[in-house]
C-alpha cells in the first residue's frame, strides 16, 4: 500500500535567455548531454553506450563508471518539441533504484524557463539510510550545476 511518504521530488529551474529548440535540442540528444550534464564528471572515464533511437523517443543511454558515477540507464520515454522530455532511469549501482526525471519547457519572453524534475520511489535502502529526506539536499545542487551549464552552452549558440 503506498502512501505519501513512498515517493519523494526534486525540481529545480533556471531562466534561459535562448529558443526553447536550443534547450530541447541539447536535452533530447544523449550525445550532447557531455557538454552540460553535472553526472558526466563524476567518471570522465567511464563507458558510455548509446542504443534504440538516435535521439528522442527510445534514445537509450547507458553508463558504467566508477562508484560515484555507479552504472545505469536512461531511456527517453516521452518528447514533445519545444515543450518537454521524459526519461525513465534506472540506476544499477551503487543503489538500485528507479525514477522519472522530467524537463519542461516553457516560453517565458524572450527565453525558455527550463525546470528539471526527478520523482521516484523511496526504496527501502534508501529508508535505512535515511537519504530520502534529504534527497533535495544531496540532488538539487547537481541540478542546479547541469542548469547552469545547460544555460551557459545554450546561450553561447
Amino acid at each position: 500500500p503506498h502512501h505519501m511518504g513512498d515517493t519523494y521530488a526534486v525540481e529545480r529551474r533556471i531562466q534561459i535567455d535562448a529558443p526553447a529548440s536550443a534547450v530541447h535540442e541539447r536535452i533530447v540528444d544523449f550525445h550532447r548531454w557531455p557538454a552540460w550534464s553535472p553526472f558526466e564528471e563524476l567518471d570522465p572515464g567511464m563507458d558510455r553506450t548509446y542504443a534504440g533511437a538516435e535521439s528522442g523517443v527510445g534514445a537509450v543511454y547507458e553508463w558504467l563508471g566508477n562508484l560515484k558515477a555507479g552504472a545505469g540507464r536512461m531511456e527517453i520515454v516521452d518528447a514533445i518539441d519545444d515543450e518537454r522530455v521524459v526519461i525513465d532511469q534506472r540506476n544499477l549501482k551503487p543503489v538500485r533504484s528507479e525514477s522519472t526525471t522530467t524537463f519542461a519547457l516553457n516560453d517565458s519572453g524572450d527565453g525558455t524557463t527550463v525546470t528539471w524534475s526527478v520523482t521516484g520511489p523511496v526504496t527501502l535502502i534508501m529508508r535505512i539510510m535515511g537519504i530520502f529526506k534529504s534527497m533535495d539536499r544531496m540532488v538539487g545542487p547537481d541540478f542546479e550545476k547541469g542548469l547552469a551549464r545547460l544555460k551557459a552552452d545554450a546561450e553561447a549558440a
